[in-house]
């Protein structure tokens, strides 16, 4: 029937689409709680995407640089697909979740035509239906991270890939075209798209250089790849490494999870399998498989059908890749799971068939709607399960009140706690949605901020009891907010476990907190003493973001320093401060100027000589940072460091001198800086 008449394959995936859509819907507008960390952070990054595309309240253009600012981290790509869709369907949590049902279909149409293309139509429906129920990928439809679109573009990617690089039908342009872009989408969405598409990449990309067409393709493609990741990558790059070190690196360590070569490691997804695909989905794919295994016993050196064996390379090694990452969750094997149900569809398909050998096609289409409705009550079971019916937080009365106060007024909330409920992202996301100004920061995390977080503060919401944080530096600055004469409490709300919500304001009539354009300005001028500058201003910078997380003294800085330079050329504290600034605003451009005007007059071969070079390594300018370091009768205090700058620069500029250098330069340059250091 689905070979007569097309457009019915058709019309069942959409209705596979709209009845998971539908049972979203509804068990979002049955779920009361408020988005915690990860999630209340992607939404905030949509609407940061949403205001920066002009589509949402609050916001404007910010220019090109602008825009690659707002993900510092994690690529631009899901946030600015969220925050389109926010546009039109709202920016609350069910608004925004709208995306993730996109992403959805998208993963359906690609499981439902590689099954097709595998197998047959009905075929394809079926390991659509496997997606559709997994008790794993139902949950991530409604948790707004990014692991349901990773999951679509992987297996997009993954599937269009196999397209291109198959002995028959493949080769094409337009293939190879596709294949990149979806691969370059991933990595848009999420770094660890690498994991599950690395290495079918590097297999694919090695075979076709034994072919002349395929070969040029594959390196066409590479260059689009690259086109289309570098303008981000070349921007983030170190918050980028930094993020994924204390993401991957510093975050595993933490929660105890077995090493890349612990062998546990291996077993430490399969286990989860059964509960994320479903019970009845895995039982009835391996005995399906089992069942199959022994209809073709002694023929397995017979050559597999085509796309099989493809489909099995890329599930192990997404899996082994995925299980070698020191941080493991498990949503991060998600982009796996959509290749394992395919396989496990495979042996329902043998088992049905199997049965209509045995009884009749009707037993085996029984069977299977019994399968699949076993499969459908193990998912509805699975969601319940997390379903939140609480009525909301206080946490949301508190804001709301908070913004009826300070109206569309750019404004900071302080807060000392840390909970599911109280934190910093989850309070901004409630504190901008619907075009809001309320940015909300946690203090207190480090002894030492107390004093300046007192003199600053305009709001601040802090809890009596528990704040969800065991930091007794966090405890001590909400009982001093409470103590100090220069706030007042404006409200209170009875929260949860006997505990409330305070929300206190700086009182009318106190002195307005003091400005950091002064203070910044003589931290600037610090840089000109080397690494014993460059302590202290990190020491403040930290702290002071927190307080102005807008970072409007930059503004105030740059107007002062501008009508300096204005007036006389050469004011060093002018010049040390516009190089600061575009420092922390990632502007290394900008910075290599103001530097190289500072190096004009402290003469060439001191630290802003040293400070170009890193800010060109920065900008990947390694062969000009290599020449800048190259600096002739230098300071003594800096020429290690410059010595040990222009050796890393050859080496990054592919200058064989670079590497054998940089064996006795960089220990003589960290020896160097660690004296610096140590001096008052």
């Amino acid at each position: 029937m689905l070979k007569r008449s097309p457009w019915l394959w058709w019309l069942v995936l959409l209705g596979i689409w709209l009845l998971a859509t539908a049972a979203d819907r509804a068990w979002l507008m049955a779920d009361q709680r408020l988005p915690a960390w990860d999630q209340a952070d992607y939404l905030n990054s949509a609407i940061d995407h949403g205001r920066a595309l002009g589509l949402l309240g609050g916001g404007s253009w910010p220019g090109w640089q602008g825009l690659m600012d707002l993900s510092p981290k994690i690529p631009p790509l899901a946030s600015l697909v969220s925050g389109t869709v926010m546009a039109v369907a709202g920016e609350t949590v069910n608004g925004a979740s709208w995306s993730l049902s996109l992403w959805h279909g998208l993963l359906l149409l690609v499981i439902a035509r590689w099954g097709q293309e595998l197998l047959n139509a009905s075929f394809g429906l079926l390991a659509a239906s496997l997606v559709a129920l997994a008790p794993a990928l139902s949950g991530l439809r409604v948790d707004f991270t990014l692991d349901m679109p990773l999951t679509a573009s992987c297996s997009l990617a993954l599937w269009l890939l196999w397209r291109w690089q198959r002995r028959e039908g493949g080769g094409g342009w337009g293939q190879a075209i596709a294949a990149a872009a979806a691969i370059a989408a991933a990595l848009l969405i999420k770094q660890s798209a690498l994991l599950v598409l690395a290495l079918p990449a590097l297999w694919s990309f090695g075979q076709a250089q034994a072919h002349p067409r395929r070969r040029w393709q594959a390196w066409a493609a590479l260059a689009l790849v690259l086109a289309l990741l570098l303008p981000w990558l070349h921007h983030n790059w170190i918050t980028t490494l930094g993020g994924t070190e204390r993401a991957v690196i510093s975050s595993g360590a933490d929660e105890g999870d077995p090493g890349s070569l612990d062998p546990r490691s291996l077993i430490w997804y399969p286990r989860l399998w059964a509960s994320q695909l479903g019970v009845a989905t895995v039982s009835a794919g391996l005995a399906g498989l089992a069942l199959l295994g022994w209809q073709h016993r002694g023929h397995w050196r017979q050559r597999w059908q085509a796309g099989w064996g493809w489909l099995l390379g890329v599930a192990i090694s997404g899996w082994l890749c995925t299980s070698l990452s020191p941080n493991k969750d498990e949503r991060y094997i998600a982009p796996v799971l959509p290749l394992l149900a395919l396989l496990l569809a495979r042996g329902w398909w043998a088992l049905g068939q199997w049965i209509a050998r045995q009884r009749s096609s009707h037993w085996a289409s029984g069977a299977l709607a019994l399968g699949l409705i076993s499969a459908g009550g193990i998912a509805a079971r699975a969601s319940l399960g997390e379903l939140d019916r609480d009525p909301p937080s206080a946490v949301v009365a508190a804001m709301q009140s908070l913004r009826e106060r300070v109206g569309d007024a750019p404004t900071t909330l302080l807060i000392s706690g840390s909970s599911a409920d109280l934190n910093e992202h989850s309070l901004t996301l409630l504190g901008r949605q619907q075009g809001g100004q309320v940015l909300v920061r946690r203090l207190g995390r480090n002894p030492g901020q107390e004093e300046l977080a007192l003199e600053q503060g305009e709001w601040w919401l802090i809890a009596t009891g528990d704040q969800g944080t065991s930091r007794a530096s966090a405890r001590a600055l909400s009982r001093a907010v409470r103590r100090n004469g220069r706030y007042e409490r404006v409200q209170i709300w009875p929260w949860s476990k006997q505990r409330q919500l305070e929300l206190w304001r700086r009182k009318p009539g106190v002195a307005a907190p003091s400005s950091f354009q002064q203070r910044f300005i003589s931290l600037a001028r610090g840089l000109e003493q080397g690494p014993r500058g460059l302590q202290p201003v990190f020491a403040a910078i930290g702290p002071w973001h927190l307080l102005d997380p807008r970072f409007s003294y930059q503004a105030e800085v740059k107007q002062w320093a501008e009508a300096q330079l204005q007036r006389n050329p050469s004011h060093r504290d002018a010049l040390w401060s516009l190089a600061l600034v575009a420092v922390l605003q990632n502007r290394p451009q900008q910075a290599d100027q103001w530097f190289a005007r500072l190096e004009q007059l402290e003469g060439n071969g001191h630290w802003p000589t040293a400070y170009r070079s890193v800010v060109q390594l920065a900008d990947w300018r390694s062969c000009s940072a290599a020449r800048v370091a190259d600096a002739r009768d230098s300071d003594p205090n800096t020429t290690p460091v410059l010595m040990a700058l222009r050796d890393l620069s050859r080496s990054l500029c592919f200058d064989p001198r670079g590497p054998i250098a940089l064996r006795s330069s960089l220990p003589a340059a960290v020896e160097r800086v660690s004296l610096e250091l140590k001096q008052p």
